[in-house]
Parts: structure tokens; C-alpha cells; sequence
């Protein structure tokens, strides 16, 4: 071992010994009743979440990379890389059912051995019980924020390199397919007043691939009772112009008398702005995008005056913070749950009981969701709701509990 390697070593010790230090200390803080709980907690708390992940992981990743290795010959060695990657994404899933699941089965267990009874018999009441559960759900709703908005993006982006290398797929930083994009603006000849927005320009490239747009349609109606398309083997930004530059293709024109002209090219120039290349450098899933990508697919959308796909970002957005937020919720209704008083809940009933809430809640969240891409309710309130609805009916249990 070099001697640089020597220090670097025992730096990363003494930077260890230092953190179990400081953690050690504010872990002696904490109340004896909430430093007991908490370690109650920790153990259905990792179950649940090794339950959870493998039973996810299992079906959405497992078998298709076991399909991979038999049918395209991939290496093994890649597929457990694989593997490793895409785990972030569903330990993302696993941690509000986790909570949930942890908090049920602790407090069931302590209420089963009367030990809660124990506690209310020297005045504890029920919400100073399940205050530790609301700090775990505390602290898992920040590492499920962490980990969807930093960590799995980046994992999913490296598994998907990693897997298209090992399959000799094109691999480029800057890649997509089917790139649509929509600009509305007002129409050249329509009466004033008659009609706001509408759709002008609608782009759309087979393939965006280090920079370069290639089978481009650009249909553009910009002009009342015209219709001109565009069509092009590629195109690139020419940032001179400040235009689109569509190479080797044709210009096809219907006029409002129903007379069609169509024109050759080599090389045409069209002002449309960067937002295709903006879109098509951005993850086609917008759970895939982190926060600061939502908002800058949400900005291109609201300068391109697409009302609906910037709505649908809207709501996306403020789920990024909803789904977190799901581990509180659950760490609720699952101690609320649990710590009724003669409550006996076995893992296998746990399992059940917090697979029929989680699939209710998400039942909720995807319907709300719905209504506000759809534009039925505000993108902030479709995305709230869930989680105000499911708060009120944990606040109910837990004012049952305490009875």
C-alpha cells in the first residue's frame, strides 16, 4: 500500500470514528421512552424493507435481465451491475410501504404484550407514543426525497448505458426517440378576438442523437387555411441563424383553395426556437427527471404555450414532494393503527393489512392525478389531496386510539 493510500485510509477511519461519535451523542439526547421505541421500530422497519424491495425488484427488474442473460447472451457480471443500479428506484417504492408496515407491526406487537397499557397507566397518552413513529416517517420521507430526486435518476440513466453496452446497442449522452414537440401561438389571418392560442407548429424526429434531429416532420399551420410539412432526413440548431437548419428533403404546401405545391431541398432554414432540442435532451418519463429537469421541461412547455403538457408538469412537480411525503402518512395510520388498545397483528397480517392501505392510497393518488393533468382541479391541489385526505383519516385513527 502506498503511503498516499496510507492516509487516505485513515482519514476516512477518523472521519467514521468521528461520526458514530457525534451520532452516539445525539442519540444519548434522546428520551429514554423515544430511544426505546425507535429501536422497536428498526427492526420490522429493515424487514419490511428487504420484503418489499426484493418482491419489486423481483418482478420488475429480475426476470427480464434472467431473460436477457438466456435469450441475448448477456454477461452475468453486467446484469447484477444492472441489478445494483435499478435498486435506488425501487427502494423508492419500498420505503413508504415499509413505513407503514414497521409502524403497524411494532405498535401491534407492544400493544399484544400490554407494554402501551403499561405506558398509559403512568399518563403517557397515545400521541406521545407514536411521536417517534412520526419522526421515522420524518426522516424516511427525506431519504425517499433524496434518494428519488438525486440518486435514482442518475442510476437509471448509468443502468440503461451500462445494459445498451453490454448488448452493442449506439450509445451517445445526448439520445432519444419519437421527440414530439407542440408550439401554440396565435394564427396568422384568424379574426381578432375569435380565438386565442392554438396549435401552430407540431415537430416531431424519429431520433435525436448526439445533437442532430434526424427523420424530422414539422407540420405548420401557422397561416389560417394554410398547411405547410416539413419533412427532412435530419436537421440540426444552427446557432448563427438562430434557426433550425433541415437538411435533403421536401416542402409539401396546401393552400385554401385545395391546390398542392411541392418543393425540393437541400438545405432550409425554419424559425422555430431550441425548444426540440431542449425536450428532446430531457428523460421521456417525468418520474424518470429530477426536480430542477421538471421545472425546465415546465418552462419550455409554458414558452410554448402547450397548456396541457405544462399542466402535467405542474403536477409532477408538486408530486416530487408528495410522494415523500407518503412515509408520513403511512407512519401515521400505521401506528394509529397498532397501537389500539389490544391490537394483535402478526407479519403476515401486517403484509396484508399494508398492501389492501398502500393500494387505496395509491388507488387516490393516481385518480387526483388524473383530474389535474385532465385540468379538472389545480395541479397543486390534485397532488395534495391524497396525502390531506389520508392525514385527516390517520388523525381519525389516532383520535380512536386514544379512546
Amino acid at each position: 500500500m502506498s503511503t498516499r493510500s496510507f492516509f487516505e485510509l485513515e482519514e476516512l477511519l477518523s472521519f467514521i470514528l468521528k461520526w458514530r461519535s457525534w451520532a452516539l451523542s445525539k442519540w444519548r439526547r434522546i428520551s429514554l421512552l423515544d430511544r426505546w421505541l425507535l429501536s422497536e421500530l428498526f427492526s420490522p422497519l429493515l424487514f419490511a424493507i428487504a420484503a418489499f424491495t426484493v418482491v419489486s425488484l423481483s418482478v420488475g427488474v429480475m426476470f427480464e435481465l434472467i431473460r436477457k442473460i438466456v435469450e441475448s447472451g448477456l454477461p452475468v457480471n453486467v446484469a447484477i451491475r444492472v441489478l445494483g443500479l435499478r435498486l435506488p428506484g425501487f427502494l423508492v417504492i419500498s420505503f413508504p410501504m415499509a413505513t407503514l408496515m414497521a409502524t403497524l407491526l411494532a405498535y401491534s406487537r407492544l400493544s399484544a404484550n400490554s407494554e402501551l397499557t403499561a405506558l398509559r397507566s403512568v399518563g403517557v397518552t397515545t400521541k406521545r407514543m407514536i411521536a417517534p413513529a412520526l419522526a421515522l416517517g420524518f426522516l424516511m420521507t427525506g431519504l425517499t426525497f433524496v434518494f428519488n430526486d438525486v440518486i435514482v435518476p442518475r442510476a437509471n440513466s448509468t443502468a440503461e448505458v451500462t445494459l445498451k453496452r453490454a448488448l452493442g446497442r449506439a450509445i451517445s449522452t445526448e439520445t432519444g426517440e419519437n421527440v414530439v414537440y407542440s408550439r401554440f401561438g396565435k394564427i396568422t389571418g384568424a379574426e381578432e378576438g375569435k380565438s386565442n392560442k392554438r396549435l401552430s407548429q407540431l415537430f416531431y424526429a424519429r431520433e435525436f442523437l448526439r445533437g442532430e434531429m434526424k427523420g424530422v416532420t414539422v407540420l405548420d399551420l401557422s397561416r389560417l387555411g394554410y398547411t405547410q410539412m416539413l419533412v427532412a432526413k435530419k436537421a440540426n440548431w444552427n446557432e448563427s441563424e438562430s434557426k433550425w437548419e433541415f437538411i435533403s428533403g421536401y416542402i409539401l404546401s396546401l393552400s385554401p383553395s385545395g391546390s398542392t405545391t411541392k418543393v425540393q431541398f437541400e438545405r432550409y432554414l425554419y424559425p422555430l426556437g431550441t425548444g426540440p432540442m431542449k425536450i428532446a435532451r430531457l428523460p421521456d418519463d417525468a418520474n424518470e427527471m429530477t426536480l430542477f429537469q421538471a421545472l425546465q421541461a415546465q418552462k419550455l412547455y409554458k414558452e410554448a404555450g402547450n397548456r396541457k403538457e405544462e399542466r402535467r408538469m405542474k403536477v409532477r412537480i408538486h408530486e416530487k414532494f408528495t410522494l415523500p411525503m407518503a412515509c408520513l402518512v403511512f407512519a401515521l395510520i400505521g401506528s394509529s393503527l397498532g397501537a389500539k388498545p389490544n391490537s394483535r397483528t402478526s407479519r403476515s397480517q401486517g403484509f396484508g393489512i399494508s398492501v389492501v392501505l398502500i393500494l387505496l392510497y395509491y388507488v387516490l393518488s393516481f385518480s387526483f392525478s388524473s383530474l389535474g393533468v385532465k385540468g379538472t382541479l389545480m395541479p397543486g391541489i390534485a397532488a395534495w389531496s391524497p396525502v390531506l385526505i389520508s392525514m385527516f383519516g390517520g388523525g381519525f385513527l389516532l383520535n380512536q386510539a386514544s379512546r
